[in-house]
C-alpha cells in the first residue's frame, strides 16, 4: 500500500510540474533575435523596464503570464527585455549603444534612441522584421490592451487601418491565437 501510495504522489507531481517554455514568453536577446532574423523573419518587441519600476514588475506578472499574450507574441514576434540602464554595450544595427552616467544613475543609449528621449517605464517598442521603428507605446498595459496592441501591429493593421476603428471593432472573445497573421 505504502508502494502504491508513492507511486501515485510521484506521478502527480512529476505531471504538475510545469514544462519548460511553455506559458512563459520566448525573451531572446538582441543578438539572438538578429541571428534568427537571418532565418525567420518576425517584428521585435522590446520591453524597455527597469529594476525599481513598479508597473514594470506587475506587467511581468499579469500581461506577460497571460495565455493569449504569450502563445501570440511567441508566434509572431521575438520578444526582447532591455533594462534602461543596462550597463554593457549593446551592438544594434551596425550601432555600438553604451551605458551613460547620469546623476546617481544612468541610462543605456539604446533605450534613450528607441523612446526618442522620453524615458518612461514601463514602454514597449515594436520593431518591424528589418528592425525599424513601427512605435514606442509608454506605460503600463493590461492584458486586453496589450493584446490589442500587439495584433494590431502583428498583423500589419496598423499600415491601413486606424488605431480607433482597429481598437473599437477589436472582440477579445472572437481573437485565435492559431489564426495565421492577415495581410
Amino acid at each position: 500500500m505504502n508502494r502504491l501510495f508513492i507511486y501515485f504522489f510521484i506521478n502527480v507531481f512529476i505531471t504538475c510540474l510545469p514544462v519548460s517554455g511553455e506559458g512563459q514568453i520566448k525573451w531572446v536577446t538582441w543578438e539572438e533575435a538578429m541571428e534568427k532574423s537571418k532565418t525567420d523573419k518576425k517584428k521585435i518587441v522590446v520591453d524597455i523596464y527597469t529594476d525599481w519600476c513598479g508597473w514594470c514588475k506587475k506587467m511581468d506578472k499579469t500581461t506577460f503570464s497571460d495565455e493569449r499574450i504569450v502563445k501570440y507574441i511567441n508566434k509572431h514576434y521575438y520578444a526582447i527585455k532591455l533594462d534602461a540602464e543596462f550597463k554593457n554595450e549593446i551592438l544594434f544595427n551596425g550601432q555600438s549603444y553604451q551605458y551613460t552616467k547620469y546623476g546617481n544613475r544612468g541610462y543605456h543609449e539604446l533605450a534613450t534612441m528607441l523612446l526618442n528621449g522620453k524615458m518612461s517605464f514601463p514602454s514597449m517598442v515594436f520593431l518591424d522584421e528589418k528592425f525599424t521603428l513601427i512605435q514606442a507605446i509608454p506605460g503600463y498595459q493590461d492584458e486586453i490592451n496589450f493584446l490589442m496592441i500587439t495584433t494590431y501591429f502583428g498583423r500589419n493593421a496598423h499600415k491601413n487601418t486606424p488605431w480607433q476603428k482597429y481598437s473599437a471593432d477589436f472582440k477579445v472573445e472572437d481573437f485565435d491565437i492559431n489564426v495565421a497573421k492577415k495581410k
